[in-house]
């Protein structure tokens, strides 16, 4: 009993730490982004922004969106130093293939809508 015990709980906590850290490969910094700067890619991410996340990241990118409530691991908080540290190309990536309870939207966005997406998500940045 003591050893199935201790062995969820190593397993629950390593899957905590795994999920919490969420990395994006080193291949995926590489990517640019084809839309920078571009202030009507930004104008249509938060339009995309706000039909597709702001139900789990919250109006205001912080990751307390109604439905992020229920969820293991939280939503990302798009304000935080931690987010607005990785690359556009990173960003890029974790847009095209999720992470569970993330999804992935390479099927569901256009190459084009997921880089109008990061556009947005760095308005974020205070």
């Amino acid at each position: 009993m003591k050893i199935t015990l201790t062995l969820l709980l190593l397993i629950t906590a390593t899957f905590t730490v795994k999920a919490q850290s969420w990395v994006a490969p080193k291949s995926a910094d590489a990517i640019e982004n084809p839309l920078k700067g571009n202030s009507d890619a930004i104008k249509k991410g938060k339009k995309l922004f706000t039909s597709m996340c702001v139900i789990c990241h919250g109006t205001k990118g912080k990751g307390d969106g109604v439905a992020g409530a229920a969820l293991s691991p939280r939503p990302a908080n798009f304000t935080s130093k931690k987010v607005q540290a990785q690359t556009d190309g990173a960003l890029f990536w974790k847009l095209t293939n999720g992470n569970s309870p993330m999804a992935a939207y390479k099927d569901m966005l256009t190459k084009e809508q997921r880089w109008q997406l990061v556009n947005y998500l760095r308005t974020f940045k205070k």
